[in-house]
């Protein structure tokens, strides 16, 4: 997968806008990708270097994937109960990674939805 299947993915969602708000703070952030759904982010990637994707889930499916899979890593910049990144080419497939990123966004739009 590249970004550019990423990113088609993530828009393939019913109401999702995308942005790179970041660059703003730092221009080495200026290539973070961030996607949204009822204007609040459910994952983000770095165009530039294509190696993750950062995602919101439960508490307990993140304390799972951290239990399970050494590909699954704390986000550094996000509240950790909430966020993880995923690395692709790890022990995470790439179709789970998918699957994760729809959980994001079902997570988000639920919430936010009037």
């Amino acid at each position: 997968m590249d970004i550019e299947q990423f990113r088609n993915y993530c828009l393939s969602f019913e109401g999702v806008t995308e942005k790179t708000p970041f660059g703003k703070f730092a221009t080495r952030f200026s290539s973070v990708l961030v996607f949204y759904v009822c204007g609040h982010m459910f994952c983000m990637t770095d165009i530039d270097d294509f190696h993750y994707a950062v995602v919101k889930n439960t508490p307990e499916k993140i304390a799972e994937l951290h239990e399970s899979r050494r590909s699954c890593e704390r986000q550094r910049n996000m509240s950790a109960k909430y966020w993880i990144q995923l690395n692709f080419g790890g022990d995470i497939s790439a179709a789970e990674i998918l699957r994760l990123v729809e959980q994001s966004y079902q997570i988000v739009k639920a919430k936010y939805s009037k």
